[in-house]
């Protein structure tokens, strides 16, 4: 029996935003994020560790009798909102996400456990760009070893465990320093990508790959558009602060009717972006209509981050530009997040045929 999906936010989930809030404001301001993406370690593992020994944060998927927390996609959607609010370079996407839902596919209890804990960080060797239905590529499996070359994988440099999809249909488990794990240069600095190689690594089979990543990659683009809502709000937020502070002729910039309009406009894709990716988590939790859930939040989180962010480096004036004003960072994570786990384009083209209305 369909039911209602529920967009409105629960105490619990409230109060979990409240939680996490708090924690980034001590563990992830700006200017030691910028300078973090400027060292050889983007990655805040100690910031890490406080959500994931700290808070159980990793484990909100997993299943209370594997160590996790045994919560749902909505929570898991609350977490992501604030780390998208602070660009927060930690792996919860693609580890306490992806990574999460390839292994429940599998059934594989005992990884499960472990990054539910925190105490490995795992990451789904398929680049970061590919859509939840489309192809991906494998590496070559011969004599129980893995062979191949694998790019755009996300969040590798910090993995232990890498789950590759191989040519004999099976999803394997590798130790992160059985292969060689190069960085990348990415746009978005707060979420870099590499490259992993596979020169006969061992690798344990954990089931099928083709069901594990469709699951994973739906996932995560599902939540994903909770990380760009996150994203999306904090910089309408901030840039209306900044408009009733700045003055030019003697009066707030925000009181200029021009500006004010832009900000309307901003605040209802914003708006329409939170309905959409609170529908996708909620559809996630339940299992109702979560393709179709999915693609619309996907069709429309991109181009409303992107724009978000394009603005509030207008808006910002000159102090937008620079590099120590945290601007840059939203900009670049929106546009990465854009192609991440497919386009809107492609997500509006899958949403065509997932209602039936075809192109003329």
């Amino acid at each position: 029996m369909s039911t209602q999906p529920d967009l409105l936010y629960s105490e619990e989930e409230d109060a979990l935003r409240a939680a996490v809030r708090d924690l980034l404001a001590d563990h992830c301001d700006a200017p030691g994020v910028i300078a973090r993406i400027e060292s050889d370690a983007p990655h805040n593992l100690a910031l890490w560790k406080a959500l994931t020994d700290g808070m159980g944060l990793a484990g909100l998927l997993v299943p209370e009798a594997l160590d996790g927390q045994g919560a749902t996609h909505r929570e898991a959607a609350v977490v992501l909102e604030e780390l998208g609010r602070a660009v927060a370079p930690v792996p919860y996407l693609t580890s306490a996400v992806v990574a999460t839902e390839a292994l429940l596919a599998c059934g594989t209890d005992d990884l499960l456990t472990e990054l539910a804990s925190g105490t490995s960080i795992g990451a789904l060797a398929v680049a970061l760009n590919v859509a939840p239905g489309a192809a991906y590529k494998v590496v070559r499996h011969e004599n129980g070893l893995l062979h191949g070359e694998l790019t755009g994988i996300a969040d590798a440099a910090v993995a232990d465990v890498l789950l590759v999809p191989a040519d004999d249909g099976g999803l394997y488990a590798v130790d992160a320093t059985a292969a060689t794990v190069t960085p990348q240069v990415s746009l978005d600095l707060t979420r870099p990508l590499a490259t992993v190689t596979l020169d006969g690594a061992p690798g344990r089979l954990l089931g099928d790959a083709e069901p594990a990543v469709r699951r994973a990659l739906r996932a995560g683009a599902g939540l994903l558009a909770s990380e760009q809502l996150g994203l999306a709000d904090w910089t309408l937020t901030e840039t209306v602060r900044y408009l009733k502070d700045r003055k030019q002729f003697n009066r707030p910039v925000g009181g200029f009717q021009a500006l004010k309009h832009r900000l309307a406009q901003l605040w209802l894709e914003v708006a329409g972006l939170r309905a959409a990716a609170r529908n996708a988590a909620d559809a996630l939790s339940t299992g109702q209509d979560v393709d179709v859930a999915v693609t619309v939040a996907q069709a429309c989180a991109a181009p409303v981050a992107v724009h978000a962010a394009e603005e509030a480096l207008q808006l910002h004036g000159g102090i937008g530009m620079t590099w120590e004003h945290p601007v840059h960072l939203y900009l670049k994570r929106a546009k990465a997040d854009s192609v991440a786990y497919g386009t809107a384009g492609a997500h509006r083209e899958a949403l065509a045929g997932l209602v039936d209305l075809q192109a003329p």
